[in-house]
C-alpha cells in the first residue's frame, strides 16, 4: 500500500486536495481532523490538556483559541501540548493504515500539515506538496474571520518555506488554476503511481 504524504502551508488549498483525491477513491487521514475530534467533548486529549493547561478546557472540550494563545510564545508549553496529544494522533493514524490495508486498498492520503517540519516525510512513500502564488496564498489567508497580515507572518515564519517544500516534493500541485485542473493533477499523479512497478 502506498503512502502519500500531502502537504502544504496555510492558504495553499491543502484541504480541497485532499478531498479530491478522496472523491477519486483515495481513502485519506486527516490529522487536524482528528486533532479536532481529540479536543471535542468527550476527546481523548480533553483530560490531558486540563491537567495541562486548565483555563483551556471549557464544558467538557478544548478551546483551541485559548490553548493556541497559552503555547504560541511559549516553546516548552508547546512541547508539553504535543507530548501529550501526538501519541493519541499516531494511534489513530495507525489504526486507520491498518484499517486501509486490510480492506485493500492500493494507496492511501496522510494529510499531515507539518510532514517537513515534524519530519513525517521519511515514513511516506510519496510526498505531494499543494502550492499557489505567495499573492493567491495571502488574500485567501486574509478572509479568514480574525486572521491579519501580522498573524500570517507569524504563522508564515514557523512553516517551512514553501520554495524548500516544492523542492523536496515527489509532486506539486498548483491550486491557483480551479478546480478543474487541480483535479486533472490528482488524477494524473494517482494514474502514475498506480503504474509504478511494486
Amino acid at each position: 500500500m502506498i503512502k502519500i504524504g500531502l502537504t502544504g502551508s496555510i492558504g495553499m488549498g491543502k484541504t480541497r486536495t485532499a478531498a479530491l483525491f478522496e472523491e477519486l477513491g483515495v481513502p485519506v487521514y486527516d490529522a487536524d481532523a482528528e486533532v479536532h475530534k481529540l479536543y471535542a467533548r468527550g476527546g481523548g486529549a480533553v483530560a490531558a490538556i486540563e491537567r495541562l493547561f486548565p483555563d483551556a478546557v471549557a464544558r467538557g472540550r478544548v478551546d483551541r483559541e485559548k490553548l493556541a494563545r497559552l503555547v504560541v510564545d511559549d516553546a516548552p508549553a508547546l512541547a508539553r501540548l504535543e507530548e501529550a496529544v501526538h501519541p493519541l494522533v499516531a494511534a489513530r493514524e495507525a489504526e486507520f493504515l491498518k484499517n486501509q490495508e486490510a480492506k485493500g486498498a492500493d494507496m492511501v492520503v496522510l494529510d499531515i500539515p507539518l510532514l517537513f517540519e515534524k519530519e513525517r516525510h521519511g515514513h511516506v512513500d510519496v510526498v505531494v506538496v499543494v502550492s499557489a502564488p505567495s499573492a493567491v496564498q495571502r488574500a485567501r489567508v486574509l478572509e479568514r474571520e480574525g486572521m491579519t497580515p501580522e498573524k500570517l507572518d507569524a504563522l508564515l515564519a514557523r512553516q517551512t518555506p514553501d520554495t524548500d517544500k516544492c523542492a523536496r516534493a515527489d509532486y506539486i500541485i498548483k491550486s491557483d488554476k480551479g478546480v478543474a485542473q487541480a483535479r486533472a493533477q490528482v488524477k494524473k499523479i494517482i494514474d502514475a503511481l498506480r503504474r509504478r512497478p511494486a
